[in-house]
């Protein structure tokens, strides 16, 4: 194994990640392989995907591309799933991350010490790992030894190597006491973050591997083909379903993964997209957009008859009349307690064998935060998921007492959830004044999120009349923070809530949404609100651990 930078590596891609399991498999125990890096000059922020420093040879600065990468003379095309294509950059993107890089290292005082600071040979590459690359392949500004497709990945490591070697310039070639330097400066590299935001980083590193664990569940589960997983937030049900889903279809089968939120649905569709082509479902997505899919006559977001009633029944009818190649061998639910009684059939209608057809659902009854209550109306088997994997102990804690079964808190320690009263007319304005605290503080717009239970935020409103598409795209906005509803947030999650309890008083329902608002912050949650609100709403133990900490 190589030295790796960070120890522990997280991935928002499986591209990345297969290319970083190739290196470290092929690379010497003297090389050094850093993931992820991010790099901010006068200019702009950048991120390496992977750069290998290697003695006897150089430094090259990857950038990976997953999907199907082609150049047509003149741009630069990736196709992903679904035919989705956009044109990209690749070339000017790792150059210039590539000086990035150069100019931080060798402006460290560390560097300068080695040898007045000379320069060692730094080399830039391509890696497509699910492209096909011609043996004849030309770019002039990328020859065909800097880019490797998927049928390189066998001598990826050697591939790189032989780039900088290969280069005739009056640079030298990097020695072992080169890498140990620029691996020491690379671990510093992060953008500057205070404390409380480096631990929620070494945090997520801890979630991640404990969510991996769960699915020992769906292990014990491949024998039986109809289940209901339940569980309260934070357990791991959303993981959960889009692995199961993963699975199926990797098996063969065609498969549903679907569910009620926008926000999720995107959520999903942007993880799937990351996956190999043969373990994609065949559809990832809401439940009403199913029924389009299939020919229904779409409506209008303030037409709730047509929603909740006219659409599922019509899809009853399109999901019958379906050919045996557009049926499904599976569908799997997230959040299947917002789905009403009438929603189900239509799911049914579609599955290829309406009695060993497979059926999954992951629900929370204690987020049952809409006005519909339904089940499916066929046998599931019942499993229990008792455990928290997501959040801190002190934000379970908080919310525990609201949740449909006693949970186990496995989370890290982290900080104290802050709450500060507030009137609900001016819980809204308090919460502008704390998330801008925040950013003071070192968080990155990225990891923060502002919710309320009420009316929406004024930027909520702005960024909803640009269309729900639009509206979700800002959550993967990194420039960006992101205001939303708790409504319209479950599934979802940041790694620093702040909540605006902005409710004129209780109504139905209003206990579930406290306990969805209190369960999205995965690190740090600030609550605003009424301490009276509070406890007419959760209750004495919530009105206890929240506002007496």
């Amino acid at each position: 194994m190589p030295l790796l930078v960070p120890e522990h590596t997280r991935f928002d891609t499986g591209s990345e990640r297969l290319v970083w399991e190739r290196l470290c498999e092929q690379l010497n125990p003297d090389d050094v392989l850093a993931a992820n890096l991010r790099i901010t000059d006068e200019v702009k922020d950048h991120e390496a995907d992977l750069v290998v420093i290697m003695p006897g040879s150089g430094v090259v600065v990857v950038e990976v591309k997953g999907g199907i990468v082609s150049h047509d003379g003149d741009s630069w095309w990736v196709e992903r799933s679904g035919g989705r294509r956009r044109r990209i950059n690749p070339v000017e993107q790792v150059l210039k991350t590539k000086y990035a890089l150069r100019s931080y290292v060798e402006s460290d005082p560390r560097w300068a010490a080695r040898v007045g600071g000379g320069r060692v040979r730094w080399a830039h590459a391509l890696v497509f790992p699910y492209t096909a690359i011609d043996g004849d392949f030309s770019h002039p500004q990328c020859p065909r030894w800097m880019v490797s497709g998927r049928d390189d990945l066998d001598a990826l490591a050697q591939r790189l190597r032989d780039i900088p070697v290969q280069q005739e310039n009056r640079y030298r070639l990097a020695d072992a006491d080169d890498a140990d330097t620029i691996a020491e400066i690379l671990r510093g590299r992060s953008l500057p973050q205070r404390d409380l935001v480096s631990l929620a980083l070494e945090r997520e590193v801890v979630t991640e591997q404990l969510t991996q664990d769960q699915a020992t569940i769906l292990d014990a589960v491949k024998l039986l083909n109809r289940v209901e997983v339940r569980g309260g937030a934070g357990s791991g049900k959303t993981w959960l379903a889009m692995e199961q889903a993963r699975r199926l279809a990797r098996a063969g089968q065609r498969v549903v993964l679907t569910c009620y939120s926008r926000g999720l649905a995107e959520f999903m569709r942007r993880t799937v997209a990351t996956w190999p082509l043969g373990q994609q479902p065949a559809y990832v997505g809401e439940f009403h957009t199913l029924g389009m899919q299939w020919g229904a006559a779409p409506g209008t977001d303030d037409d709730s008859d047509y929603w909740e009633h006219w659409l599922p029944a019509q899809m009853v009818e399109l999901g019958a009349a379906l050919h045996d190649e557009e049926r499904f061998d599976a569908v799997v639910v997230d959040e299947a307690q917002d789905f009403a009684e009438s929603w189900w059939p239509a799911l049914l209608a579609a599955l290829r064998d309406d009695e060993t057809g497979g059926v999954y659902a992951f629900t929370d009854d204690g987020q049952r935060v809409f006005q519909r209550f339904g089940r499916p109306p066929i046998a599931l088997v019942p499993l229990v998921l008792d455990h928290n994997i997501r959040n801190t102990r002190q934000i379970g804690e908080v919310f525990t007492p609201l949740t449909p079964m006693p949970m186990r808190l496995l989370g890290s320690d982290g900080p104290d959830v802050r709450f500060i009263p507030s009137y609900a007319s001016d819980a809204v304005e308090c919460a502008d004044d704390e998330v801008d605290t925040l950013l003071d503080d070192g968080w990155r717009p990225e990891d923060l999120a502002l919710l309320t239970t009420g009316s929406r935020h004024p930027e909520q409103v702005t960024r909803q009349a640009a269309g729900q598409d639009e509206y979700w795209r800002t959550f993967w906005d990194t420039d960006q923070v992101f205001y939303g509803h708790v409504l319209g947030f479950k599934g979802m999650e940041r790694r620093c809530v702040v909540l605006a309890l902005n409710e004129d008083e209780p109504r139905d329902r209003s206990r579930e949404r406290l306990y969805v608002g209190l369960s999205r912050a995965r690190d740090l949650l600030v609550v605003i609100g009424d301490p009276d609100h509070i406890r007419h709403v959760g209750g004495d133990d919530v009105y206890r651990r929240l506002c007496s900490s």
